[in-house]
């Protein structure tokens, strides 16, 4: 959820109230910023002590973006509060055109994130984690590799607006087409689990050291900057979405990527052989980790070097003894 104060400076704040004039105003602050935390703060509060059901509230003010976290019991739901964040809201609606193209997109999107939560390659709390955003702009940009594509570019898209479509905000154009019917269909028919596996054979294998993500327009990039991963954010491009990964967090989704590929392979090798008890297709991938089975593997050896040590040691004891 986001407050639009912008909104706000179009009302007309002056009211009359008997013989005096009642006038709104918001103190002077030393940048906008600091006065959307401060907002930000005091919506909080009244969360916390006055908001039906809502619980477990957060201010997260120093953020790049402040907000203000909560739940909300009745509901379930779990809430992001910030204000004047238009751009994002232009974000959520591109998503929601992405989405509404092609049946596929939000089956493979679902799927990824699911696979990511089940590694926890995502988290709820913030950190160095890939985000469901990143994953997301991820799989849009894989669609946009396929050929033919999948989705459309986001210039593509912006190629084909209105007038009414057009959107400025803060100096940067958010403008697309917005009407789906405008929209001319691409043909690709690849199966779901085509694209699964494609998915992660292209990203196990993406040269993340020296490329950029972008979706406006559908191809790699040289990154401008040292992030372990770039991901260009589609409004304000000077932007990474997914600055905050380090290197070891993208290390470990490569190789996940890569394992990933490799038990769709083995299955798809497989596929004439009726299926066992075993999970097979997404279910498999949602298995704890294969890197991680070797990792306890590689113990065992010295786990039965130690035992056979220790049966020499108590042999060599008892000739002793008989000696």
């Amino acid at each position: 959820m986001f407050l639009d104060l912008d909104e706000t400076k179009k009302l007309d704040i002056q009211k009359n109230k008997g013989n005096f004039l009642i006038e709104f105003q918001v103190k002077n602050v030393a940048s906008e910023r600091i006065a959307t935390q401060k907002i930000l703060s005091v919506i909080g509060e009244c969360l916390d002590h006055f908001g039906p059901g809502c619980v477990s509230v957060q201010k997260i003010l120093h953020a790049r973006c402040p907000l203000v976290r909560f739940s909300h019991q009745a509901s379930g739901f779990q809430c992001d509060l910030t204000t004047n964040n238009r751009i994002a809201m232009k974000s959520s609606e591109l998503l929601y055109i992405y989405g509404s193209l092609d049946a596929r997109v939000r089956a493979l999107v679902c799927s990824v994130r699911c696979w990511a939560r089940a590694h926890s390659l995502t988290s709820s709390i913030p950190g160095a984690w890939i985000t469901n955003f990143s994953l997301t702009v991820m799989v849009i940009f894989f669609l946009q590799r396929r050929s033919p594509p999948i989705l459309p570019t986001l210039d593509t898209l912006m190629t084909l607006a209105d007038e009414e479509d057009e959107c400025v905000i803060e100096g940067n154009n958010c403008t697309f087409i917005r009407d789906l019917n405008k929209i001319k269909p691409l043909e690709n028919t690849e199966s779901l689990e085509v694209l699964l596996k494609e998915f992660f054979e292209y990203f196990g294998n993406f040269a993340f050291n020296k490329n950029s993500i972008n979706i406006r327009q559908g191809r790699e990039q040289n990154k401008p900057d040292s992030s372990p991963l770039h991901i260009q954010n589609p409004f304000e491009t000077s932007l990474n979405i997914s600055k905050n990964v380090n290197q070891s967090q993208l290390q470990r989704f490569v190789e996940l990527a890569r394992e990933s590929a490799w038990v769709l392979q083995q299955e798809e090798a497989a596929a004439p052989c009726p299926p066992s008890k075993q999970p097979w297709g997404l279910a498999a991938l949602l298995l704890p980790s294969i890197a991680q089975n070797k990792k306890v593997q590689k113990k065992l050896p010295s786990e039965r070097i130690k035992s056979l040590l220790e049966s020499v040691k108590n042999n060599i004891a008892r000739s002793a003894t008989h000696t």
